[in-house]
């Protein structure tokens, strides 16, 4: 083994503990290990690192696997039934590998066969510190859970968003593909948000694109990008979604509504990390992490041609279905007083809160629009209270139960003369209007698909209302 510092050293400075029962091993490792920055310290078996554990305090152990009085298998359960919180990364010989691999199964990192590779040592000790780096973050969010009923951006103590924030807390550190589902306005982007901040990606861009919003022509050029002249209108080379996302994380929502073409193509670039541009001749390597989310349900989508099967399996590596807020109405003073919070900031008002009369009111509502309808609830309500608190006569007459007015039917009727598109785009904007902008559920009620919605929005250059964007 050679020593060598040409790496840069780890961003955060851990502390390591190498066990091992040749001296000149140990000591050569300790060098090594020091020499990229880190805070090194021996031992020369298990019994002596279980007594230097306690004053050393590291973040990582190194272990020979075969040592005499305790050997590393004996040293991880050890340090495990002490709770003590490290990251165990073992050396064996070749011919003890298969004892590695089970110690791996009782919570080993990894191994290293013996000589030791220096070059992969290093890339395991990188990824460790950002598994430290990323268990540090979600242990600031349990203590932020506990004291303040949050998540880091989500908003919620209640059992059902407890069992989101676990599997989070899971799937975060990892690269693996997560497929979330829910219904409109429940907070699916916001969920891809927070796995990517808590994944050591957080450095690296977070792109979002939603598949409904862009025409199907276009959408394959967003995602993979183009070359110039690939298609009429391409002046120039465009960079897509996955390369502008590498090393990153990509959020595709309403994965649904992609063409199966556009489909088979995603699951390409999943399964060899490899694409080419529309047009290109060359294929790029890229290291992105995907992100799913769809309003359908996935087993539907599946059955009903909308979702290629391969497709949903390998998105679907960890499965989040987002609860609506009527199943989860513990959350609601949590979240009124969050969105209290954000719009007396920016609109400089002073709102202590909601009286009781008006929370009874929200806590009867059954949020069709979720979480997005409660949000921009609360906002109105913050423009329209003088202060101190919010009152039911703040609310909108949909949730206090009151007909809308009547100056709006007239709006309804078509008179001779009206054109084909005219009458088209008032019957969306009806239909948006009654849906509270739940663009979901309106096409559901026009009998057309969301995508179709979309590109009619485009069309008839109706701009989204601030509560869609």
């Amino acid at each position: 083994m050679t020593l060598s510092a040409d790496a840069e050293a780890p961003a955060h400075v851990e502390r390591v503990l190498i066990v091992e029962d040749d001296s000149a091993a140990r000591s050569g490792l300790e060098q090594l290990i020091r020499s990229w920055g880190f805070v090194a310290d021996s031992a020369a078996d298990g019994q002596d690192a279980l007594e230097k554990v306690t004053s050393f305090r590291p973040a990582i152990v190194i272990s020979d696997l075969v040592m005499p009085r305790l050997d590393g298998l004996g040293l991880l359960r050890a340090l495990a039934a002490q709770g003590a919180d490290v990251t165990t990364l073992l050396l064996t010989a070749q011919g003890t590998v298969e004892t590695a691999v089970e110690a791996m199964k009782e919570g080993a990192y990894d191994y290293l066969t013996k000589p030791v590779d220096i070059q992969r040592l290093k890339i395991l000790l990188d990824k460790i510190v950002e598994r430290q780096e990323t268990l540090r973050e979600v242990k600031t969010l349990r203590r932020q859970l506990r004291d303040h009923g949050a998540f880091g951006s989500m908003i919620g103590n209640s059992p059902e968003m407890r069992k989101i924030y676990a599997v989070i807390e899971q799937a975060a550190p990892t690269s693996a593909s997560v497929l979330i589902t829910g219904e409109s306005g429940t907070g699916k982007e916001l969920v891809a948000q927070t796995v990517h901040q808590l994944s050591p990606r957080a450095a690296f861009p977070f792109v979002a694109i939603n598949c409904a919003a862009i025409p199907e022509t276009l959408l394959e050029s967003e995602i993979f990008g183009h070359e110039k002249g690939s298609f009429t209108g391409a002046a120039e080379r465009r960079q897509g979604c996955f390369e502008l996302a590498d090393r990153g994380t990509l959020f595709l929502d309403e994965i649904g509504e992609m063409t199966p073409a556009t489909q088979v193509k995603l699951l390409r670039v999943l399964q060899e990390r490899r694409f080419r541009r529309l047009g290109g001749r060359v294929e790029q390597s890229v290291d992105v992490r995907v992100i799913a989310a769809t309003n359908l349900d996935p087993q539907e989508a599946v059955q009903n041609g909308k979702l290629r099967e391969d497709l949903f399996y390998r998105l679907n590596v960890f499965a989040l279905c987002l609860p609506p807020l009527r199943e989860r109405k513990d959350d609601l003073p949590l979240l009124v007083q969050a969105f209290i919070s954000e719009f007396n900031t920016r609109n400089r008002k002073s709102i202590v809160g909601v009286d009781q009369a008006a929370m009874r009111v929200l806590e009867q509502h059954t949020w069709p629009g979720n979480i997005r309808e409660l949000r921009n609830v609360i906002e109105r309500a913050t423009i329209l209270a003088p202060g101190p608190f919010i009152e039911s006569k703040h609310l909108p007459p949909t949730l206090l139960g009151e007909p809308v007015a009547a100056p709006e039917a007239p709006q309804l009727s078509l008179q001779p003369g009206t054109t084909v598109e005219e009458a088209e785009r008032r019957l969306i904007m009806m239909t948006l209007a009654h849906t509270g902008d739940n663009k979901t559920r309106a096409a559901e009620i026009l009998g057309i698909s969301l995508k179709t919605l979309h590109n009619k929005l485009n069309k008839l250059r109706l701009r989204p209302t601030r509560a869609e964007s």
